[in-house]
């Protein structure tokens, strides 16, 4: 075991599959020998040479159309958009594309492409930067979207996502990269995709969330012990597919369930997931569901980020709403 930060873990993920299949590529701008904004492929050019890990030119576009036609020639892509903010000028190649291969080639050709993006608020990024977007690409068919909260599923989780035949969204919330190490095994292994985990269990409320808002839920669940109520924790890590079965299992079990996103209300998979619950399991609730997410406004300015996020606070709110209704 070692301890790594959740960037390190993504690193040593990349590293890993660009050692075992000689058919994966990592491109994308800037990931070459800078490493990436972040430093994601720190190293990995000078390892791997600059046939296997290279920079593209600053267009999104350009990196999804050549993920898809590589493809084609066999080779297993992980291309990189620099910020998520950025999806839209790809998302031909992404849901146009890629994500209807398989349908419309009667299942013949696979599309195993790996999108690795950072996004997320917390950090005072630019215009554009921090936006949660993954709601847009979770509503396309034929797609999956991860969304990891800590070092050791950072690592299991894009080792699954590379090795996928389908084409997957990953997701790194930036706040999330150096905040904190965890002990990480430096060998290969898999965290399965579609599958959420149980942070922690409890016996009062379910809190479903995903990404940074882990942390935040973990932070309420300290304050909310404190004052006897018991919350389980569960995180998404997969937000398309969804887990259903332990979605459902621990609103049943809890009887009282409050969804938190860091994405606007309107956004974000927040909503699908109440739907779910309440078509599932509206008999065994003792509450109405409770939401959290940020406001149905643009991503704010850095200054006033801080207002505008959602927080450990607004949860500990709505879960005594929750269990005081």
């Amino acid at each position: 075991m070692a301890q790594m930060t959740m960037i390190q873990a993504i690193t040593n993920a990349l590293e890993i599959e660009l050692g075992n299949d000689d058919r994966t590529l990592v491109f994308g701008e800037d990931v070459g020998a800078n490493g990436g904004v972040f430093r994601a492929t720190e190293g990995l050019q000078d390892k791997f040479g600059e046939e296997r890990v290279f920079n593209t030119p600053l267009a999104e576009s350009g990196i999804g159309g050549l993920a898809v036609g590589l493809t084609f020639e066999n080779f297993r892509p992980i291309m990189e958009i620099q910020f998520f903010g950025f999806v839209f000028e790809v998302m031909d190649s992404i849901v146009g594309q890629a994500a209807r291969t398989r349908y419309r080639t009667g299942g013949s050709r696979t599309m195993p492409i790996t999108i690795r993006s950072p996004f997320g608020g917390g950090v005072a990024t630019p215009e554009m930067h921090a936006d949660s977007l993954e709601g847009l690409i979770a509503q396309s068919p034929g797609i999956k979207v991860v969304i990891p909260s800590n070092p050791y599923d950072a690592k299991g989780l894009l080792i699954s996502a590379i090795r996928d035949n389908d084409p997957v969204v990953y997701l790194e919330h930036m706040k999330l990269y150096r905040s904190f190490r965890e002990e990480v095994p430096e060998e290969e292994y898999t965290v399965p995709l579609g599958k959420a985990n149980i942070v922690k269990e409890g016996t009062d409320v379910s809190i479903i969330t995903y990404g940074a808002m882990v942390r935040e839920a973990i932070s309420a669940a300290e304050a909310l012990e404190k004052e006897g109520i018991s919350a389980e924790i569960v995180d998404l890590r997969t937000v398309h597919p969804l887990d259903i079965e332990t979605i459902v299992a621990s609103a049943e079990k809890t009887g009282r369930v409050v969804v938190v996103q860091e994405a606007q209300r309107q956004a974000g998979v927040g909503e699908k997931v109440i739907s779910e619950i309440s078509q599932r399991a509206i008999l065994s609730l003792k509450a109405p569901i409770g939401f959290v997410a940020a406001p149905n406004t643009v991503f704010s300015f850095g200054m006033a980020e801080k207002d505008w996020l959602p927080n450990a606070d607004d949860i500990v709110a709505k879960v005594k709403e929750a269990t005081d209704f």
